[in-house]
């Protein structure tokens, strides 16, 4: 919403747009333009402008997080314009679409991130059935139950994480986990025996110590010593959990909630990781099991632009 001020100096009139934004950290900054002259209409003004103030409140948003979180090589102070500038169309899009436009935009995100991401662990349904299952509620014929459930209760952990349900805590990493082995044989709670990885050299965390480390894991992550940017906070989240794999199975699945439960609670967009990208994705977390960091950070900066721009930012110009 924008609002006209008139000021005078030297006795001539001047007419500014004014609109006010609030930041993160909840302080409160005025963005303005001036303009020739009085507006006869101030909707028509507000949409005349409209790329103007997107503009300010993306640099305003991206001057706040540069002094907020750390810069290095993957995570440039040019890439959290472009992260800023997304959380900002983000926002855009969630208080300027219908009720039933913005249900429409999330349930094609949601029918899209768990076809993928249940396809990344061998889930056979396609997109197609998974939007059957999810918005017909009907079970696909010839398919395992076993699938027609990870695609079910995949939707209700979605559905927990826009409503900003997830806290990062134990009880509520053990929940989503639950819910998503809801009617499936899986076995809740942390590990009570090995996991081993195929296609993975690394050692998962023995039965024993899941408990600290992941308790360990989640001091970490809520403290951010480091001053991360949620985005990267939660691709580090990602290979650290991933190298833990606290559950028997679905550790995949929890992992990647977790990253855009992150991002969602912080006022950013979810991100898809797809099923053709699985091999860069396997090997962007050997990187980050022998140490090297940059190439799952750089993996997943490139997943939420490529998601936005596919999801979301297609809505922008229209608002």
């Amino acid at each position: 919403m924008v609002f006209l001020s008139e000021k005078k100096i030297s006795g001539k009139k001047y007419f500014y747009l004014m609109r006010s934004i609030r930041l993160p950290d909840g302080s409160v900054k005025t963005l303005q333009k001036m303009l020739s002259s009085r507006p006869k209409n101030l909707k028509q003004a507000e949409n005349e402008n409209k790329d103007f103030f997107s503009r300010k409140e993306s640099e305003a948003f991206a001057k706040w997080a540069l002094a907020e979180y750390k810069t290095d090589s993957v995570f440039t102070a040019k890439e959290f314009e472009k992260i800023e500038a997304a959380r900002v169309g983000f926002k855009a899009v969630k208080a300027r679409l219908t009720k039933q436009q913005l249900k429409d935009c999330l349930d094609r995100f949601t029918a899209n991130f768990t076809y993928e991401s249940n396809a990344l662990e061998g889930n056979s349904l396609t997109l197609k059935d998974v939007s059957i299952i999810m918005f017909d509620n009907r079970a696909i014929e010839g398919k395992e139950l076993r699938e027609i459930f990870e695609t079910r209760n995949s939707r209700n952990v979605i559905e927990l994480i826009y409503r900003k349900r997830f806290d990062l805590s134990k009880e509520s990493i053990i929940k989503i986990h639950k819910m998503l082995v809801k009617d499936i044989l899986t076995p809740t709670g942390y590990k009570k025996v090995p996991n081993f990885l195929i296609g993975r050299s690394v050692q998962t965390t023995p039965p024993e110590k899941v408990p600290i480390e992941m308790s360990e894991l989640i001091k970490w992550a809520s403290e951010n010593p480091d001053k991360l940017h949620p985005l990267q906070l939660s691709a580090r989240l990602h290979g650290k959990f991933e190298k833990i794999h606290p559950f028997e199975d679905g550790n995949g699945r929890v992992g990647r909630f977790l990253v855009n439960a992150i991002l969602v609670n912080n006022g950013y967009p979810p991100l898809i990781v797809r099923k053709t990208q699985r091999q860069s994705y396997l090997k962007a977390l050997e990187d980050f099991d022998r140490g090297y960091l940059p190439n799952l950070e750089r993996f997943f900066l490139d997943k939420f632009k490529r998601t936005y721009k596919n999801f979301f930012g297609a809505y922008v110009k229209y608002l």
